[in-house]
This record gives C-alpha cells, sequence and structure tokens, in this order.
C-alpha cells in the first residue's frame, strides 16, 4: 500500500490537518491521522480533477495561428480553416507522440484524468483506415504511456454544416456515416477496455451543425450509460446558423427535443441566453467550459454567475491545448466575469473563496463528466491526488481556501506542483513526469518534422 503523509488535505469532510492517505489497487483505502512525527510527503494534498474536454493533436499547432490573415476580421472559423490545412500531414505515429506529449503536460499541471473528444479518425483525405479504429488505440497507447485517466470520446461527424454539405478538406478525416461511426466505437471500445483498468468510453456527437438527428439518436444509444459529450452553442455564426435550420437556438433546440441530464456534457455553451442558462443548469448536465481557448478564439463569456447561482455544474478543459494549465484555466472563468459585471470575487459565496468554489467545480464537474468515480479525497474514491509544496514564496505556507486563492490567482501554482497521482500512479515527482525524458524526445521529433511543413 502507498502512504501519502500531507500537512493539510482537502478531503470530503473540508479541510483536515496532519493526514495519512492509503492507496490501494488504484483507490483511496483510507484517509485517517498522520502517525505522530510521520514525515510529510506533501504540504498539501487535493483531489485532481479531470480534463473534460481535449482535442490532444491541436497541441502541435499551438503558437502557429496568432498572426493576422488576409480578413481583418479574424476569427474562428479563420483558425478552423488552418487547423483543416494542418491535418493534411498527420501519421497515426505522430499523432500518437503529440497525444503523448499532451498528457504528460496534462499530469505535470495537475490534471489526473482527461476526457479525449476523439474526432481525427482517418487517413489523409478522409481515408480509412483497415483498422477502423486505428487512431483511438493511438489516444489509448498514449495514454497508457503517459499513465493518464482516460474517458475516450468517439466522435460522430456526418456534415459540414446545417445544409448537410458533405465534408471537404481536413473535415474528410473527421467523417463517418452512422453505420461505419458504430464499427468504429466497437473497435474503440475493445482499445479502451485493453488499457489500464480505470480506462472508459463514452461518445461525442461533434455538434448540431455536424449530425443529423438520426446520427444523434443512434449516437447517444451507442454510449448506453456512459458520458455524452457534444459541442453547443460556442459561436454567434453557429448559433444563427442552427436557429435559420431548425427554428431554435442550439440550447433551446438541444432541450426541446432531448432528455438531458446528468450524463451530458455541453461543452463552451458560450452563447446561451439567461432563459437558456437556467434551463440547462437545471437539467443537471455539465457545461464544459475551456476559458483558455475560448479566449483565444474569442468565442465569447460564458454566463458563470448565473448559471452557478442556479445550481448548475461546471467543470474545465484545456480543449485545444495552447496552454495546459489547470490554474489558469480556473482564474480566466473567473476574471471573465468580472470584466463583464465589473465585480470581484464574482464566483465566491458566503461560506466559500473564489479559488475554492472553482476549484470543487473543477473536481465535481470533471469527475460527473468523465464516468469517473474520482473529484473528492474519500475512501474508496480514485486515488487522482495531487500534492504541492507551500513551503516557499509563491505558496506562502498558506492554509485552506486561501492556500487555493493563492494558487489560482497568485500566478506561480504551477510551480507548487510537486507530486500527481492518477488512480495510485505516481507519474509526477518533484514536478516532473516519470516518463518525460522519452515521450517529450518523440514529441519534439514530431514537431521538427512538421515544421518542415507549414
Amino acid at each position: 500500500m502507498q502512504k501519502i503523509i500531507a500537512k493539510q488535505a482537502l478531503t470530503q469532510n473540508g479541510w483536515e490537518r496532519d493526514v495519512e492517505i492509503g492507496i490501494k489497487d488504484g483507490r483511496i483505502a483510507h484517509i485517517r491521522p498522520a502517525p505522530i512525527g510521520a514525515a510529510a510527503t506533501v504540504d498539501l494534498a487535493l483531489p485532481a480533477p479531470l480534463n473534460l474536454h481535449s482535442h490532444a493533436f491541436q497541441r502541435a499547432m499551438s503558437g502557429l495561428t496568432e498572426a493576422r490573415g488576409p480578413d481583418p476580421k479574424d476569427s474562428f472559423w479563420t483558425w478552423r480553416r488552418l487547423m483543416y490545412k494542418f491535418l493534411d500531414q498527420l501519421t497515426p505515429d505522430q499523432i500518437e507522440a503529440i497525444a503523448a506529449q499532451v498528457f504528460l503536460e496534462m499530469l505535470e499541471a495537475g490534471y489526473a484524468g482527461v476526457a479525449e473528444f476523439h474526432y481525427l479518425h482517418h487517413d489523409v483525405g478522409g481515408v480509412p483506415y483497415a483498422n477502423l479504429a486505428e487512431l483511438s488505440e493511438r489516444i489509448v497507447a498514449a495514454a497508457t504511456q503517459a499513465g493518464i485517466g482516460l474517458t475516450l470520446l468517439p466522435v460522430l461527424y456526418q456534415f459540414g454544416g446545417l445544409d448537410m454539405r458533405p465534408l471537404a478538406g481536413g473535415q474528410r478525416r473527421f467523417g463517418n456515416d452512422p453505420e461505419q461511426f458504430s464499427q468504429m466505437h466497437e473497435g474503440a471500445r475493445s482499445a479502451v477496455a485493453s488499457g489500464l483498468q480505470d480506462f472508459n468510453i463514452g461518445v461525442a456527437p461533434h455538434s448540431l451543425r455536424a449530425v443529423d438527428k438520426a446520427g444523434l439518436d443512434r449516437a447517444i444509444a451507442l454510449a448506453s450509460d456512459g458520458p455524452v459529450h457534444m459541442h453547443l452553442a460556442e459561436q454567434v455564426a453557429e448559433v444563427d446558423e442552427v436557429q435559420a435550420a431548425l427554428n431554435a437556438r442550439p440550447t433551446e433546440w438541444l432541450l426541446d427535443h432531448y432528455s438531458v441530464d446528468p450524463r451530458w456534457c455541453l461543452i463552451h455553451c458560450t452563447q446561451m441566453t439567461g432563459q437558456e442558462t437556467r434551463a440547462l443548469a437545471a437539467s443537471g448536465a455539465v457545461a464544459g467550459l475551456c476559458p483558455i481557448t475560448e479566449a483565444n478564439l474569442g468565442d465569447g463569456i460564458f454566463n458563470g454567475t448565473d448559471y452557478l447561482g442556479h445550481g448548475g455544474v461546471v467543470g474545465f478543459g484545456s480543449d485545444s491545448n495552447v496552454q495546459i494549465t489547470l490554474f489558469e484555466e480556473l482564474k480566466t472563468l473567473e476574471y471573465s466575469q468580472r470584466l463583464r459585471d465589473k465585480s470581484r470575487a464574482a464566483l465566491a459565496t458566503s461560506d466559500r473563496s473564489t479559488g475554492r468554489v472553482l476549484f470543487d467545480a473543477a473536481n465535481t464537474g470533471g469527475a460527473q463528466a468523465g464516468g469517473r468515480g474520482s473529484g473528492v479525497l474519500a475512501t474508496g474514491k480514485m486515488a487522482d491526488i495531487l500534492g504541492l509544496d507551500l513551503d516557499n514564496e509563491w505558496g506562502a505556507n498558506r492554509v485552506g481556501d486561501m492556500a487555493l486563492d493563492t494558487l489560482i490567482f497568485g500566478g506561480n501554482g504551477q510551480r507548487c506542483i510537486t507530486d500527481v497521482w492518477s488512480a495510485g500512479r505516481h507519474m509526477v515527482k518533484q514536478g516532473r513526469h516519470v516518463r518525460r525524458d522519452r515521450i517529450t524526445k518523440a514529441f519534439t521529433a514530431v514537431m521538427a518534422d512538421l515544421e518542415q511543413n507549414i
């Protein structure tokens, strides 16, 4: 049995001092007072969240899309065209190497698991691999190599828009009809079953723009009782397109036609009315927020104060992986609310500080969205644990909610991370992933190859 001795820990009972956390078979076996005089493993032990939304391959694009194009009104859609051009190069070996690096960086940032929204399925030009699940297997292999918990979300992507136009260019690597997708999903399920014991699978109909109702129904059925993720109401142009075709806004249409419940995770939701915000909150679904990517792409600001104020569940993801940093992701959401409303401590409550609200939300929403028995330090839960050193100029030996506020808003929380356990696997030690040298060497070689053709 592994044992962690923490000077303080955030457990299901709140803040506790001097505790011993026992880990056995990937789960927390006990939490009890530490033996008198026992040397501390970490200053602070926290539940380590699941990153609920990632497109791993986009990590290789970081920094390549910040120059202005010929259109003075550069937008998400300009970025999207560049992404499709980038897709015309990637091989399975390259995709696996990029994903392993991404998952390594997530662990070093404090995430113990990831829900990979996996829509890159075919070879260049949309030609299916002989093994339809080839790239799903590569994601599983990358997660196994990095030692991160994985919820694989194979994506159904049928059309290039609500007019059902065929996929073109880089999009063709995403495309499946429902029958082929069912076959591919079965292969992905087998790959997940052969991976680490805590791996899980769900399904992701890409968006209302990219699937028809029959496809959406088929995808939901494939999920069984697993997670269902979908992009929703991200961009103004998307809302306009859905409204023109379906006579309803995206969130409105989805809630009117489906029994959205806690197994759903709707990604972004940055373009919702007040009524839609409250209705989605009441459904129990997770709003999957990616504040850094949403800021990078100019998506808009999520109605966080209203959504949380009505009991809504949120979680956090790194989406495009332009920057992988848990604490900055949380801070960006809070600052967006402050800038919009000209306020301070926008998401704090009468009994929890802003940092505590954000961190609790990341854990609760991430575990729910990933279908992972984690999110809290409690006996029987997955041993997803984040260890930090606060005896430095960044952590200042702070305690309780103030420690979380310092980590999130002080700007140096990442430097305080020393250890991360994912289902009991001790993958980060002294702030460094245990397989960093090998994984990063493969990644840098891939980047050197790609740079020649960009």
